[in-house]
């Protein structure tokens, strides 16, 4: 026979090691946040004084990224925390603005840049490659110990920005290599080249994501789901003989909400449980977490 007392004590303290977690996410979150967005605003500054629009390019990207652990940290906070009267589905869409934030400043950032940085293409200026080329030592082990200190998480959170980190620190690499290259040629048109690709780079991996965010928000289907499939598995039910408000929407892009009215015969309404039942396993694999099912009887009531 199972002990109570002993399973009490096991619950406290897996809640104590997944609380334990959190906290960690949390602290690694905030120190990478904090070197990100001194390590950015210094870009910008050394950017202008060693006259590299390819640094100003990464500034751009440094920035973004300390938005996005910026809000990524402020989020953790909010994570698990319970519906309230103002928000009923909880705080999940939350991320959703910091990533409008974000892809507002990348892609703002990245075009302004790119407007300095074509017209040094077919007219390019010295630049001071020594400079970029201790600078981008420093961007290297900074960006590092950022992607190990954020690779030892678990959470999805720290396994994002890990990510975002790698990219950095493969973009100062590109930095490093250029400013080795211009000490010892005059071939100061790469500096500018760098940056468009930077530049380039951020648009490709944003505007998807931002296109997406904004689907969201717009309560657009999610991807991957196709409505005419489940459309027909619901009609597929012998008893359904029609069905209106047909929905289904992401919350934050990982949780999806789902409502249907169905329409029976009235001889048919007793089996209103198991029709709900089935439809509710059709869509399981959607990751469908919130589900309404109103089941009628009446034509007017289907209100199409």
């Amino acid at each position: 026979m199972k002990n109570p007392i002993q399973n009490k004590k096991n619950d406290h303290q897996h809640d104590s090691h997944n609380h334990g977690k959190d906290v960690q996410a949390t602290k690694n979150m905030k120190v990478v946040f904090f070197i990100n967005l001194i390590f950015s605003i210094s870009e910008f500054f050394f950017g202008v004084i060693f006259n590299s629009v390819a640094i100003l390019s990464d500034a751009v990207h440094d920035l973004g990224d300390s938005v996005s652990v910026g809000l990524a940290w402020f989020f953790q906070h909010y994570s698990n925390k319970e519906n309230t009267e103002k928000f009923s589905f909880g705080y999940q869409r939350f991320s959703l603005v910091g990533a409008l934030i974000t892809a507002a400043i990348l892609i703002s950032g990245s075009i302004v840049v790119s407007f300095r940085s074509i017209p040094l293409l077919l007219n390019p200026e010295p630049v001071n490659a020594t400079g970029m080329f201790w600078l981008s030592l420093v961007a290297i082990g900074l960006n590092g110990y950022a992607a190990w200190r954020l690779s030892k998480g678990t959470s999805k959170n720290e396994t994002m920005l890990n990510l975002h980190m790698l990219e950095d620190v493969l973009g100062w690499i590109g930095v490093f290599i250029v400013s080795i290259v211009m000490q010892f040629t005059d071939f100061y048109i790469l500096d500018p080249i760098l940056s468009v690709s930077i530049a380039i780079y951020i648009l490709i991996k944003t505007l998807p994501q931002l296109y997406g965010t904004l689907m969201i928000f717009l309560e657009g289907v999610p991807e991957g789901v196709e409505v005419k499939a489940i459309e027909a598995n619901i009609m597929a039910i012998q008893e359904v003989k029609d069905f209106s408000h047909f929905h289904i929407w992401s919350i934050d892009g990982e949780e999806n909400a789902f409502s249907v009215t169905i329409l029976l015969s009235p001889e048919d309404y007793p089996h209103a449980d198991r029709i709900k039942k089935e439809i509710r396993e059709q869509i399981k694999d959607l990751n469908v977490t919130h589900s309404t099912i109103e089941i009628v009887t009446d034509e007017k009531d289907l209100q199409k």
